[in-house]
């Protein structure tokens, strides 16, 4: 199967290049492709510098818009799943090749989840996940145990479904709305390491009204909306 990585970066000067070479060192034969996100500090050189496989987007359109670019690059030069992964070294290479094996058995979506076998920590972030956790679970009749992971593969039909479809928002809503769907979802455990250089998207002064938003979305909205279905199929996957 052959796969595209995504990673989407936003003034990731000070980690994007040790992102991409851990990476490659771990899966050399798995293509990947860095979505420059208008960033405005020496993101971009770095990429042209080291020969980094990329796109430029001028502005900053956001996470979502840049993954959906790599989406659109992923049809065109027809790639069979993509996965999307963080600039900023959170993600670790080993396991894109597990979530990958969950795709080849019939899974359309995998998360890489931090809390499928381990308890969620205290904080507010984490309250956060968890009643999004809830939100889902109330809504959908399934547990999404990280619904908050950036970590995330797509299967073909999802490719060719975000690419003929309006701009899509990969966040945990998506998840919800791909549930309803009957898109075959499953989580894997993963590690990941805090963020400790680089831009995030998210800030604190922005990450309650998010989490506000998505829950309002999946249960309120949502179930009010029409869903695309598609074929139910069993996957084997545990």
């Amino acid at each position: 199967m052959k796969l595209l990585v995504i990673i989407p970066a936003h003034n990731e000067e000070e980690c994007i290049l040790k992102t991409v070479n851990d990476f490659k060192k771990v899966n050399p034969k798995i293509d990947y492709l860095v979505v420059n996100d208008g960033s405005i500090d020496n993101t971009k050189n770095i990429l042209i510098n080291n020969k980094i496989k990329h796109l430029n987007i001028p502005i900053n359109i956001g996470l979502s818009g840049a993954v959906q670019a790599g989406i659109y690059y992923a049809c065109d030069k027809q790639y069979d799943a993509i996965l999307q992964y963080d600039g900023d070294g959170q993600h670790l290479p080993e396991y894109v090749k597990p979530m990958l094996k969950k795709i080849e058995s019939g899974c359309d979506v995998v998360i890489g989840s931090r809390f499928l076998n381990k308890k969620k920590p205290f904080s507010l972030r984490m309250m956060g996940s968890k009643l999004i956790t809830l939100s889902i679970l109330i809504s959908c009749r399934k547990k999404i145990k990280d619904p908050t992971s950036g970590m995330r593969m797509f299967s073909t039909r999802l490719l060719k479904d975000f690419s003929k479809n309006r701009p899509i928002n990969f966040e945990a809503d998506l998840i919800a709305e791909l549930i309803r769907s009957n898109y075959v979802i499953e989580e894997i455990q993963v590690k990941m390491i805090e963020r400790k250089t680089g831009s995030s998207y998210f800030n604190i002064f922005n990450s309650m009204f998010y989490m506000v938003s998505l829950i309002l979305t999946i249960i309120f909205i949502q179930p009010f909306l029409k869903s695309k279905k598609v074929n139910s199929k069993k996957a084997s996957v545990k």
